[in-house]
């Protein structure tokens, strides 16, 4: 059966589970991966009160009323730099040189900014005055003991990490990641290295969609190619049924002889999920589910691979990570140029292009779907208007960042 775009993605991620299974990782080895536990915070941050700039803690009240024409003046009763803590209290008529980040000595309630001093060591002339509590961060200020400041199912990314470090954490339980197999198909198709013989072509698709994965955060954990026979593609599907979380070829889904994904499903007693989309290119994307394990068997046009891996695959790794930043994002803009195009056909149609500050362009060079040139600078897929007509320009469109 055929289906639309989002009833395959419905399709797909119906028959996908969320890893629950877990891991322990030291704090730098946990960026990309998800947290599986709330954290709570075990000290204050920060754990003291601390001085937002250079210059000296004093009291509040001592500086009213201080002008560059009548300024207080205040006996330094000491140094401390960040790092470092004054044992004393500051006491009314005097103060404490402080550093940026340096704990303030009790007694204080204010610091005021070097820039309005003279900079005195013994003795400091006080040129403005600085209301209590300014230029003050409190403990706890940015979260307190206790409080859960990372919470579970968010990704950890460099922002995350900031965090995890700054509450001194070392360990975290996180989801482990999806175990994904790509496998590529075709007689036809050979390794990059191996000599290039009459009627053979060498294999971008696997390249492609192992490559996407590992900017994705989740690098295969299989790479095969396999030629055209139905029975050793089911029995390498079966080997990695218990082991793979995911299941991705490209090649052999269409109505050609050796085009073997249906028989493979149909030897496997798999439980079929769609035979098309409705999609250009790549149409003849087929799904299926066996033992529990999904299979999206891609187009083996190059292009074809690509726009549905970026489709309809980001969309089941979304799932399984628990991390809807896998998903590709969809905005509007405007076409700022435009390909020759018949009618508009019944398939939505997409189209590589670059995002610009102006608008989206579609790249120049060949849009079939078995060139793979054009990809070169694409950041985006650009859906065009279905029966619009051959002058697109200015035409606001669906853009799918990549």
């Amino acid at each position: 059966m055929t289906v639309e775009i989002e009833e395959a993605v419905k399709l797909l991620c119906e028959n996908v589970d969320e890893i629950k299974r877990t891991v322990k990782a030291g704090l730098k080895d946990g960026l990309g991966y998800v947290l599986a536990e709330d954290i709570c915070a075990v000290y204050d941050q920060p754990p003291f009160n601390r001085s937002p700039l250079d210059g000296y803690a004093v009291i509040g009240e001592d500086t009213a009323g201080s002008s560059f024409e009548d300024p207080t003046v205040l006996k330094v009763m000491g140094k401390v730099y960040a790092g470092g803590y004054f044992d004393g209290t500051v006491t009314s008529g005097s103060a404490v040189r402080i550093m940026t980040g340096a704990p303030v000595p009790k007694g204080a309630n204010a610091v005021i900014k070097q820039e309005d001093t003279d900079s005195g060591e013994d003795f400091v002339k006080i040129y403005k005055s600085v209301s209590p509590w300014q230029n003050y961060c409190y403990a706890g200020e940015d979260y307190k003991k206790g409080e859960v400041i990372v919470k579970k199912g968010t990704y950890i990314n460099a922002g995350t990490m900031a965090v995890l470090s700054s509450a001194g954490i070392t360990e975290v339980t996180v989801y482990e990641k999806p175990r994904v197999a790509v496998i590529s198909t075709g007689d036809e198709v050979i390794p990059p290295g191996q000599p290039l013989m009459p009627g053979k072509i060498y294999d971008s698709n696997q390249t492609y969609i192992n490559s996407r994965l590992t900017e994705l955060g989740v690098p295969a954990f299989y790479l095969e190619h396999i030629e055209d026979n139905a029975e050793k593609m089911a029995k390498t599907i079966k080997k990695l049924s218990g082991r793979a979380d995911f299941i991705i070829t490209t090649g052999a889904v269409s109505v050609g002889e050796k085009d073997i994904m249906h028989k493979v499903a149909c030897l496997l007693g798999a439980k079929e999920l769609f035979q098309r989309v409705n999609i250009k290119p790549g149409s003849p994307t087929f799904a299926f589910v066996y033992d529990n394990t999904p299979v999206l068997a891609l187009s083996g046009n190059p292009y074809g691979a690509i726009a549905n891996f970026e489709i309809l695959g980001r969309e089941v790794l979304a799932k399984l990570c628990q991390n809807s930043g896998i998903k590709m994002r969809k905005v509007k803009a405007e076409l700022k140029n435009t390909l020759k195009m018949k009618e508009g056909k019944s398939a939505r149609r997409f189209l590589r292009g670059r995002m610009e500050e102006a608008g989206v362009y579609i790249n120049e060079g060949n849009h079939s779907s078995g060139a793979v040139s054009s990809m070169l600078g694409a950041d985006c897929l650009i859906e065009m208007p279905q029966k619009a007509p051959c002058d697109l320009s200015k035409v606001i469109v669906n853009v799918y960042e990549i």
